[in-house]
């Protein structure tokens, strides 16, 4: 914070505004107040961590625009654990299983237009909420491409992956995941019996 406010007395007039929480909202809703505070077309959560390189931030923007949902995957990490790798792969193993996508990686990012954001957003603090917002953009009939990337793994502090909020935020998240595929094959189950007239309406 007080590197942002030091970068904002050596640059006035750069369009940069720090934001203040009183609490501690989460990552996630965080991300979705940042889409409505700020201005333009696209969207993309940048960590503090530092785990992404300048390439990796290159080949995202280089693809701007080319679909509704710019998605990288990771195709290396170097540092991370395989017990991480492994957590992270059966995420993704979940999540596709019980929707029928086939991403490869929810987590990367991904770019996405900041209407699409505020419209489609998580209801999730846990770090499940991008995957929650991919998979409602893409029952929304979304667009999307998949790049490959490379990360590095964090070189301070602890990941919070792992804590029992997160834990517990994910798996609700899982589980509405399941309630919301199981209504979408109920109602395309009810529009497809045979014999019956499509629904129509009519506005003046």
């Amino acid at each position: 914070m007080a590197r942002v406010r030091e970068y904002q007395e050596r640059h006035p007039d750069r369009p940069v505004r720090l934001v203040v929480n009183e609490v501690n909202l989460g990552l996630a809703q965080n991300y979705i107040e940042g889409a409505f505070i700020g201005r333009g077309k696209y969207y993309r959560l940048i960590c503090g961590d530092d785990v992404e390189p300048k390439e990796t931030f290159v080949a995202v923007l280089r693809n701007l625009g080319r679909a509704d949902m710019i998605i990288p995957y990771q195709v290396a990490c170097p540092g991370r654990t395989l017990f991480r790798r492994a957590l992270s792969k059966t995420f993704t193993f979940l999540v596709n299983t019980i929707t029928g996508n086939k991403i490869r990686y929810y987590n990367g990012l991904a770019l996405h237009t900041r209407y699409n954001v505020m419209r489609w957003h998580t209801d999730y603090r846990g770090f499940g909420f991008q995957a929650d917002l991919a998979t409602r953009l893409l029952d929304q009939g979304a667009s999307y491409i998949e790049i490959p990337v490379t990360a590095r793994e964090r070189q301070t502090g602890q990941s919070k992956a792992l804590t029992l909020h997160n834990v517990f935020s994910v798996a609700h998240m899982l589980l509405d995941l399941c309630i919301r595929r199981a209504g979408k094959l109920l109602y395309r189950k009810k529009l497809s019996r045979p014999g019956q007239a499509p629904r129509t309406t009519s506005s003046m």
